[in-house]
């Protein structure tokens, strides 16, 4: 545990203050070790002190609850909301005292008010702080390095704040304050919270892979069955899913930079960089990081699923039937047009696949933190630009000239590929064009250009300087 924890000579005046703890569960015994590691004095408040004695480490007092609150002036209430009446004996001499409440709910909004509120209608000559709710017993006890850093805290008294928060830093915490005593329910609903900001892109994923795959399933499956009876089911777990998964990665990848291209035509248009967005493109904006970690994933399971198609035995078979054809015909499958297409696809792919994986990286809190803004901005935009554009090579080169053909047309439907370009090239499109004025247009409309200047540009000025270049 020292290994992951400050050192407890830091800020002296601070770390050498007596804490104490009410209650003796597992929370309360990993905060009395962090608070003891952190150079604290800890006294603890049981109604059993002897047989919970064991369970704490020696450095800290454990006595009853009576006595521990009259030696300490910031009191730790580590027990459950249902068990706040009990302390209600203690009231007089919990008068005056700072009371850091750690509780959660089991359920979002359980109740009317939060629990920090409601020890604060029973002990009203108290000071209640809420905080340290979101830390859970394994980081006390293996560090803040190991766990989210971050404490959020809330209380109506500012100096009992401050106080609360200089102790979390002491422990290594960062604390995080969140206002008055009415954000309580806010935080206390933070640890229920399941992935709250993956819910949109996760259920967008899988709506994506659900139509493609469906339209994967008509193409490769049914259509072989209905017009050439033929029994083509074997397909779905690998082939249909992999011909699905590159489809949603592509597509979720044009979808993180498809909102900046909404936003500036929104600036553009209204001629302002300082209107509102609409609520759906301000959530769109705000999903970005997740959207692409699953384009990511979805890119990274497409290239375990390539890797195991030889493995298949249908495969095999094709395969020995494909060498007995050549030998019995003297056939000559090597086709040089093919060859180059698939050394370029299989290229181009694996370095799309090494641009995401650096994006997926430096998105993660860890390293973003190690980066100033420029290069954070470099490599999530520019390099997240050009991942775009090879991706899009990447899809071009898969299908080539088969676009066509009219044999790869089943049931009129085209080929998959075909769909997911729409959306990447209106991006790079225009994202190419922004580059090409070199933004003039999107900075110049903002501070000062109004929409005949604007119009009068497009019609006139560009087409006369692409002429130019032209002449020149």
């Amino acid at each position: 545990i020292k290994q992951h924890l400050p050192d407890p000579n830091i800020e002296t005046s601070k770390a050498g203050r007596t804490i104490g703890v009410l209650g003796s569960g597992d929370f309360a015994r990993s905060l009395a070790i962090r608070l003891v590691c952190s150079g604290f004095k800890v006294v603890v408040g049981s109604r059993n002190p002897r047989r919970k004695a064991g369970l704490f480490p020696s450095a800290a007092e454990v006595t009853l609850q009576a006595e521990a609150v009259k030696k300490t002036d910031v009191i730790f209430v580590a027990v459950f909301r249902e068990h706040y009446s009990t302390l209600c004996d203690l009231a007089d001499v919990l008068v005056g005292k700072i009371l850091v409440d750690v509780s959660n709910n089991t359920e979002i909004n359980h109740h009317k008010e939060s629990n920090a509120e409601y020890l604060a209608s029973l002990f009203p000559a108290c000071t209640v702080v809420k905080g340290f709710n979101v830390v859970s017993a394994w980081t006390l006890q293996s560090g803040a390095r190991d766990g989210n850093k971050q404490v959020p805290i809330c209380s109506n008294n500012q100096e009992a704040k401050r106080t609360v928060a200089e102790i979390a830093q002491v422990m290594g915490f960062t604390p995080v304050d969140m206002g008055c005593m009415s954000s309580a329910s806010e935080i206390e609903n933070i640890p229920l919270r399941l992935l709250p900001a993956w819910k949109i892109p996760i259920f967008l994923a899988l709506g994506l892979f659900l139509c493609f795959f469906t339209y994967n399933l008509i193409r490769q499956v049914i259509h072989p069955s209905i017009r050439e009876q033929k029994n083509k089911l074997y397909k779905i777990p690998i082939e249909v899913v992999n011909t699905t998964l590159p489809c949603v990665a592509y597509v979720m990848l044009s979808l993180v930079y498809l909102p900046g291209v909404l936003a500036a035509c929104s600036q553009l248009y209204y001629g302002t960089k300082y209107r509102r967005f609409p609520d759906w493109l301000d959530q769109w904006l705000q999903h970005r990081k997740q959207i692409g970690l699953l384009s990511f994933f979805c890119a990274a399971l497409h290239a375990m699923y390539s890797f195991c198609l030889p493995m298949r035995r249908s495969h095999r078979y094709q395969l020995i039937e494909t060498a007995v054809k050549q030998v019995m015909w003297k056939m000559n499958i090597w086709v040089e047009e093919e060859v180059w297409r698939m050394e370029i696809y299989i290229s181009v792919g694996i370095i799309a696949l090494g641009l995401l994986s650096l994006l997926a990286i430096t998105s993660l809190p860890s390293i973003a933190n190690s980066l100033n803004w420029r290069e954070f901005s470099f490599i999530q935009s520019t390099l997240g630009f050009i991942a775009l554009v090879i991706s899009t090579l990447h899809t071009l080169t898969y299908g080539w000239s088969r676009a066509f053909d009219e044999n790869q047309y089943k049931f009129y439907l085209p080929p998959t590929y075909t769909l997911t370009l729409l959306v990447p090239c209106t991006v790079i499109l225009f994202l190419s064009l922004c580059i090409y004025v070199h933004t003039d247009i999107y900075y110049c409309r903002i501070y000062s250009w109004n929409v005949n200047s604007l119009y009068f540009y497009f019609l006139y000025c560009l087409p006369c300087a692409s002429a130019n270049v032209r002449t020149n």
